[in-house]
């Protein structure tokens, strides 16, 4: 089965930015646009409206996330585009456009959150429409005001990392590639690398890594002082978001898990994803076996459905606690492996009801 890619917001408010200025300066509204990628190619857009709105003309573009849907998809997205005295485009962030207030993101403080490379595409598009306006004869010398405005983006960004980001007010426009490639890892990866980058120009010293929603919060529950900023949920990215803790220099890092993924952890799987990383519990097994778990209590490890199971099985035992530290113990050793240098690995391992049942010194 093929896969549709769908386009990010960057190139949706480019579309709608050229739309509105083509119909500014020739009259005519447009069903669609062709735009540029910032990648090279290029991609035809439909537009949802463009009208007469104030001084200007609004147009807009509902952004599409093809097979790789995320919070935006279906997002309108707006461009007001008026004249203004000056030469050239002026871009400014409207309603539903998040404000920058922490350092540490391409975008600079008190700034709408416009990453460069979009206010690159959007100022391009406007600049081929008015290219395309003097060709058919619309040859007056204007600047342009353009305003990017997100429906409900103050809602929808509740949804994203932006409130943790210090992204206030709306979402962002992003998009370094101007497509969306479906199931792809590259925006995931992104999202780690600016949480990391904003902790870095925070000054937060030691970053809490989290596989999901539910392990920050058990994580923050048991260390109250740990603000949201200093926590990023990593997914299954164990190796990645290791050597990127370790290119930004950091001395230490907690880790907020559960039983399975600990365990894939320890067996030091670059990425923990079942499909990919198959939890080896014959491993398991042997591990418990030099914990001095009975030899019938290994076999059943080994012949286990799943982590639960085998975590049911063994949590009410005494060895686990020598389990767990070792499993901790490796784990630690793979995390500063993938980073690169000898920091500190803290570990937190939870319950599916948030109880520890096992937390390392560091963590303390």
């Amino acid at each position: 089965m093929t896969l549709r890619h769908g386009f990010t917001t960057g190139t949706a408010a480019a579309a709608a930015a050229k739309a509105a200025t083509l119909h500014l300066l020739t009259g005519r509204a447009q069903d669609r646009v062709d735009v540029p990628l910032p990648v090279g190619h290029r991609m035809t857009i439909t537009i949802l409206e463009s009208r007469v709105d104030g001084e200007g003309i609004m147009a807009a573009v509902v952004k599409d996330g093809g097979d790789d849907p995320d919070v935006t998809d279906r997002a309108v997205i707006r461009a007001q585009v008026q004249r203004s005295a000056g030469d050239g485009v002026t871009l400014r962030g409207g309603s539903g456009v998040g404000i920058v207030t922490r350092p540490g993101l391409p975008v600079a403080v008190g700034m709408p959150a416009i990453n460069p490379v979009p206010r690159q595409q959007i100022t391009l598009a406007m600049t081929e429409a008015m290219a395309n306006a003097a060709a058919c004869g619309m040859n007056e010398k204007v600047g342009l005001e353009v305003e990017i405005r997100v429906d409900r983006g103050e809602e929808l960004a509740r949804k994203t990392f932006n409130p943790r980001l210090g992204i206030v007010g709306g979402i962002s426009i992003l998009g370094t590639r101007g497509t969306v490639k479906p199931f792809s890892n590259a925006a995931y990866q992104a999202t780690i690398c600016q949480c990391l980058n904003v902790m870095q120009a925070c000054g937060v010293p030691c970053p809490c890594l989290t596989t999901g929603g539910r392990s920050e919060r058990f994580l923050r529950q048991a260390r109250p002082q740990t603000p949201e900023t200093a926590c990023v949920q990593v997914a299954d990215f164990f190796s990645y978001s290791m050597k990127e803790v370790g290119r930004r220099g950091f001395d230490s890092v907690l880790w907020g898990v559960f039983f399975g993924k600990l365990v894939k952890q320890a067996q030091g799987h670059r990425y923990t994803h079942a499909r990919s990383a198959v939890l080896d519990l014959t491993i398991l097994a042997d591990w418990c076996a030099e914990c001095g778990f009975a030899p019938h209590v290994c076999q059943e490890v080994a012949g286990a459905n799943t982590a639960m199971q085998a975590l049911e099985l063994l949590n009410p035992m005494p060895q686990s606690k020598v389990l767990f530290s070792l499993l901790t113990d490796k784990a630690a050793s793979a995390a500063r492996a993938f980073c690169g240098h000898d920091l500190r690995v803290g570990y937190m391992l939870f319950d599916f009801s948030g109880q520890i049942l096992h937390q390392t010194p560091e963590a303390a």
